[in-house]
């Protein structure tokens, strides 16, 4: 290995680590539900987001707090809290989140660094001794979306002039060419590199490049979509490190540039082909797409994840995380893994959707309090709300009228 793979390879990981070690949100769930028991959506998804802004939310600075890991702020907590704000239309808490994100975490390319907290002498900026100062791609993405769509609901043309100079700098930032088509890599440090690219299929969002296409023209998003579509696809039926695959897409892969062959990332036990805490939320993006924009693409892709229906029917559970040939790595059960898995079931079996939310999400809920019951991670909130919002059919296509 060459000592630049080595500098850029640790830079991921501390990536991903740093994300990981939050952990997964704590889960309890019911097999005897309360058919009486009846809430408004509406009531539910808005009290969750009052909620979370009690836990997570710092109203002064507006930065989103990882409470698991000693309240550092991450670009992903960002956006996460942007989206979640222009969908219940909270201009206010959108427009505090979007000053701290840009005066904080945008760089000169117009990128956002990932990790912002409290450093080793007490003050605080970007944990740079973490490669805190490089970027996520998925943040990058879902940043420029949530301008985008604020920038409709809101009749406010600054947001737009906001995501017309992040747009451009993810392609010529992050998108990589491999066997001449592009790719969405995981940072920004992945196209300057002769090594194979680091790679995540959950980062990738087909339904935000339709609309990134009509606002940056001089680039080829519809060409990622179908790329996005190819990776994703080729990720879930190679069996990579594996004999065979069981039809779930991996967290993690590397692409050869040269060939557009995928393989298992060498060295690294975080970086692995499991279905797991980045992979699952693969079919809440899939879903997405197809909700807005019908693309048949998505819901052929999710019916390939069928593993996830059998596991249901069989065991009437799903664990937060299988291998790539189908085996049980992890055998806790976690709400967001249950609420991304619930994407795919409201696209492919919406019986199966009901029964999914009702015995193992509902559950969780506490409409006494208009919060979550028990302990829930930022991460594990921040999923099983999007998830929630989508089998309801809540998330509004607020990009729709570009």
């Amino acid at each position: 290995m060459t000592k630049k793979f080595l500098i850029r390879f640790f830079a991921v990981l501390l990536v991903i680590v740093g994300v990981s070690l939050a952990g997964y949100a704590a889960f309890r769930s019911s097999d005897n539900v309360d058919k009486n028991l009846v809430f408004a959506d509406r009531t539910l998804l808005s009290g969750l987001w009052d909620n979370y802004k009690k836990i997570y939310w710092e109203s002064g600075s507006g930065r989103t707090l990882d409470k698991q890991q000693n309240d550092i702020t991450t670009s992903e907590g960002q956006s996460y809290t942007m989206l979640r704000a222009v969908w219940e239309s909270d201009q206010a808490t959108f427009d505090k989140t979007w000053e701290f994100t840009k005066v904080q975490l945008q760089r000169e390319d117009k990128l956002f660094s990932w990790k912002w907290g409290q450093k080793p002498d007490g003050t605080y900026g970007l944990l740079t001794e973490q490669g805190g100062e490089n970027t996520a791609s998925d943040a990058d993405s879902d940043i420029a979306l949530a301008l985008v769509m604020a920038a409709s609901r809101w009749q406010n043309k600054d947001y737009l002039d906001s995501a017309r100079d992040i747009i451009p700098a993810i392609w010529e930032e992050e998108v990589i060419t491999a066997a001449g088509k592009p790719y969405l890599a995981s940072n920004s440090l992945e196209k300057a590199s002769k090594q194979d690219a680091v790679m995540n299929v959950s980062y990738f969002a087909p339904y935000a490049y339709r609309y990134f296409a009509k606002i940056d023209t001089r680039h080829d998003w519809n060409g990622l979509i179908d790329s996005s579509y190819e990776l994703i696809n080729k990720s879930i039926d190679e069996p990579i490190d594996k004999t065979k695959s069981v039809g779930l897409p991996p967290d993690w892969i590397s692409l050869n540039k040269d060939t557009g062959a995928i393989s298992a990332i060498q060295g690294s036990d975080t970086l692995t082909t499991n279905y797991g805490y980045d992979a699952m939320r693969t079919p809440w993006r899939l879903a997405l797409d197809y909700k807005w924009n019908k693309d048949e693409r998505a819901k052929s892709t999710l019916n390939k994840m069928s593993f996830l229906k059998n596991q249901w029917q069989e065991n009437g559970k799903l664990y937060s995380t299988y291998s790539h040939d189908g085996k049980t790595v992890k055998t806790d059960e976690v709400a967001e893994s249950y609420a991304t898995a619930l994407s795919y079931f409201t696209i492919t079996d919406p019986e199966i959707a009901s029964e999914v939310f009702d015995k193992k999400l509902r559950t969780l809920y506490d409409q006494n309090t208009n919060s979550w019951a028990g302990e829930m991670t930022y991460y594990g909130d921040n999923w099983t709300w999007f998830s929630i919002a989508l089998h309801d059919n809540k998330l509004e296509n607020l990009a729709a009228d570009l």
